[in-house]
């Protein structure tokens, strides 16, 4: 390690608190230090090349280094390096962004609110739906309905929406009003020999009970990602989503989809929404907007939701809410040159084409390995939650140990994923060839043997 190095892992050390992070280990450990990105690949201090498994975290669709979207952020700092939009105030790349993603999300969708990550965007449909209430005068409408292992962000208000106890465990969330509801994975959750069909019918009538027990007056909105991510990457049951969708109509609950990781050609469609047959009151977009070069966030809304506020804010004076950065015009000209080059490159097709290679792969190579219980995803996402027991589905004691073993050879062998407790995470960028998707199977595979070697020597009696 060069001295240079060396000062960065203690000055780390010293100073920053991390996100995500166990800090008493980390003190120990100390950082890795990326350096440079090209392609799919990042480079830390020590010169060393690593596939970016997981493109960042879910969001790198362009992969790392690439110029075009540096320049456009270099043209719009000599231009117009930052401005706001309260009070009237606009510019040029935020009207321009608003209209593309008018254009681009469901029919039915008008209007678009920019904020910087997708917890404050998620945070902010929250506002909306409650000032969207109390404008109709329907003050007790204020439940949020979301899922077990849901992820919709920190902030106080995304993070009661979250549905994972570490986000959550001694941070006095969820508050109340936010209620959670059995986690579609049908591995896990489903009753012996249920069908997935059958399944979705279960949870579409869990969510309807739910409704009904709160009182359709009190439930406000129904959230959910198309395709759960930072959960342990669960794809719905078929059909589930055309159920959940019907009982919140019935019932007059706003659908709210959180197409933060799964939008902009993620699952080989423009959107979650596009390949499930989501029809939302509000679409909530960030991370492979700009390829994570800049942070920024949207909020899509209907008509119908926008007249209500729009009213509401000419009885009052003002709609009271909104960022610094809204709209910045720096972070929205990115996104705009972006999303030119998904649509020029034809990542979505690519992603739609190349998928096979990566989802086929991992169950054609590992759905039969002693560790692995389940192979499942869609699109270029991809989860392998590894068991200790295949035919009971027993998870490790504790859980996580060995998805986090696992996690480490894997970088020792030069790939990045995520470890979700007991599962490996896989969301390479949009630009990744069939070549790459095959040296990533290849690392993976050498990492799980490494695994299992281990997990046998500890199973092992003493001598």
């Amino acid at each position: 390690m060069t001295d240079q190095s060396n000062s960065l892992h203690v000055r780390d050390v010293a100073n920053l608190l991390h996100p995500n992070t166990n800090a008493r280990r980390h003190e120990a450990q100390g950082p890795m230090i990326i350096t440079r990105g090209e392609g799919i690949h990042v480079y830390d201090d020590q010169g060393k090349a690593y596939i970016e498994g997981l493109a960042g975290l879910w969001s790198v669709a362009l992969g790392f280094g690439e110029k075009r979207l540096a320049e456009a952020a270099a043209r719009q700092m000599q231009a117009l390096p930052y401005y706001h939009t309260f009070s009237h105030k606009s510019n040029a790349p935020a009207i321009e962004l608003a209209e593309r993603l008018v254009e681009m999300t469901p029919e039915g969708l008008t209007k678009v609110f920019f904020t910087n990550s997708g917890s404050e965007a998620n945070d902010t449909v929250v506002k909306m739906i409650w000032y969207y209430n109390n404008a109709l005068g329907r003050p007790a409408k204020k439940k949020i309905i979301s899922r077990a292992r849901a992820y919709h962000g920190i902030t106080i208000i995304a993070g009661s929406m979250t549905g994972l106890p570490m986000n959550q465990r001694d941070f006095d969330l969820p508050l109340p009003g936010f209620l959670h509801l059995t986690c579609p994975h049908h591995y896990r959750n489903a009753l012996p020999g249920e069908s997935e069909e059958d399944f979705a019918t279960r949870l579409a009538d869990e969510l309807e009970a739910m409704i009904l027990r709160e009182g359709p007056e009190t439930v406000a909105a129904f959230i959910g990602e198309p395709v759960m991510a930072a959960g342990g990457v669960m794809p719905p049951p078929e059909t589930y989503w055309t159920k959940i969708q019907a009982v919140c109509r019935r019932h007059d609950v706003l659908m709210v989809a959180d197409e933060v990781i799964n939008g902009f050609g993620r699952l080989g469609t423009p959107f979650g929404c596009d390949r499930y047959g989501i029809s939302p009151d509000f679409m909530v977009l960030s991370k492979q907007l700009t390829s994570s070069y800049m942070p920024l966030s949207a909020i899509v809304l209907s008509d119908q939701v926008y007249q209500v506020i729009a009213d509401n804010s000419d009885r009052i004076g003002a709609f009271g809410h909104g960022f610094t950065a809204t709209g910045h015009p720096v972070a929205t000209a990115v996104a705009l040159e972006n999303l030119r080059i998904i649509e020029e490159r034809g990542l979505i097709a690519h992603a739609a084409a190349i998928a096979p290679a990566l989802q086929d792969g991992l169950r054609s190579r590992f759905a039969d390995h002693p560790l692995v219980g389940e192979v499942r995803g869609v699109g270029l996402i991809a989860g392998v939650e590894l068991v200790a027991d295949k035919a009971r589905k027993t998870k490790f004691d504790p859980p996580g140990q060995v998805a986090a073993y696992l996690h480490a050879r894997a970088q020792e062998h030069g790939l990045i994923l995520r470890a979700i407790e007991d599962t490996l995470a896989f969301c390479p960028p949009l630009i990744i060839t069939e070549a790459e998707i095959g040296m990533i199977l290849d690392r993976f595979g050498a990492a799980l043997d490494d695994s299992y070697a281990w997990v046998k020597t500890r199973a092992a009696p003493a001598a």
